[in-house]
């Protein structure tokens, strides 16, 4: 009876790269476009050597792309020049932002191109005001979306019918993934490896990167002590720089009106006028800056880090981050110190 051949062994084939598309166009920010590249195309599938992504970067013409800052990109292809079926395995398009953005948004070949990629793409993204684009092509219509918080007035102008968050480092709404600038865009990217390919990945990414906290897409765009540095008025920036030292105090308006020997109403009209804030924004946002530091820095319990950031009870606390940052105080201290671990297990083996 003749010996029967032994079935042959089955190999794992690594799964395909991902297809990208980065969109850029004349006046394109340069690290729009090369921060989120750079990170997809360090990440590697699970056998750590397979791409995880295969990147394009297309332009309205195959030609230089010149940026912002004067630096010249070659877009590897012209976008008419791809294919319905290679626009059916789109993975993730991506709209890069910059000053040429108001420009684009006119461009009607560009915006079809828009709207017939975003169609196919399981995922559609905007880095800073590469969201003005997609708003123009009626994608963000009834959506929340972000962008650079400077913009945000503008887009709310252009776009009525987004639902602008001027507060938002990234927001996701369905399959549109929109973000503010530069190293925001950088936060998103890292978010959606997370979502492809797990934390683990995404932490080896920013840890290689010396991205030293991944951002939760919730967290503000702005600081207490961001807003402070613009303050003219001399009496007021001692005010705020006054609160930023001294979180715990009472705040209240009529302590701090009369801090600057000002009528409650003149005070409160001149300090919105300064900073952006209301003085009761101001001093939560002094507060919560407080706080991340002491949860990024040490081991004190919630309640002792609320009472000395001047939030009292550790719920009141708590609230203040979900609304700012989107996450628990608990959460943040979490992905700030194992990401600072992750750091420091990488530093030991250099």
């Amino acid at each position: 009876m003749p010996m029967s051949k032994p079935a042959p062994k089955k190999t794992h084939q690594p799964a395909a790269p991902r297809p990208v598309v980065m969109l850029a166009y004349e006046g394109a920010q340069v690290l729009d476009i090369a921060g989120p590249i750079q990170l997809l195309s360090a990440a590697m599938q699970g056998d750590g050597r397979t791409p995880a992504y295969k990147i394009e970067l297309v332009a309205e013409k195959r030609s230089a792309i010149h940026t912002t800052c004067g630096l010249t990109l070659q877009a590897d292809r012209a976008f008419v020049d791809l294919g319905a079926e290679e626009l059916a395995r789109l993975d993730t398009f991506i709209v890069s932002g910059g000053n040429g953005s108001r420009e684009a948004m006119t461009n009607e070949t560009l915006i079809a191109f828009v709207r017939k990629a975003a169609k196919h793409a399981r995922r559609t993204v905007s880095i800073c005001t590469g969201s003005f684009i997609l708003g123009a092509a009626g994608l963000l219509d009834g959506r929340r979306a972000a962008t650079h918080w400077a913009y945000a007035p503008l887009m709310r102008q252009l776009l009525p019918k987004v639902q602008v968050d001027e507060d938002a480092i990234y927001v996701r709404d369905g399959k549109f993934w929109t973000s503010a600038g530069v190293t925001a865009g950088m936060d998103l990217t890292l978010a959606l490896i997370e979502a492809d390919l797990g934390r683990e990945m995404a932490l080896t990414l920013a840890r290689h990167h010396v991205m030293y906290l991944m951002r939760p897409g919730g967290q503000s765009q702005f600081s207490a002590e961001l807003a402070a540095q613009h303050v003219g008025n001399e009496r007021l920036a001692k005010l705020c720089a006054f609160i930023i030292e001294n979180p715990s105090e009472t705040h209240s308006v009529p302590e701090l009106a009369a801090r600057c020997h000002m009528s409650e109403r003149s005070f409160a009209r001149h300090f919105v006028a300064e900073t952006g804030f209301t003085p009761a924004q101001f001093v939560e946002r002094a507060r919560l800056d407080e706080a991340c530091r002491r949860l990024a820095s040490g081991d004190a319990s919630l309640d002792a880090v609320s009472a000395a950031s001047g939030f009292g009870a550790a719920e009141r606390m708590r609230r203040a981050f979900l609304r700012h940052l989107g996450v628990t105080p608990g959460r943040y201290r979490e992905r700030f110190q194992t990401s600072r671990r992750e750091q420091q297990t990488y530093h030991s083996h250099l």
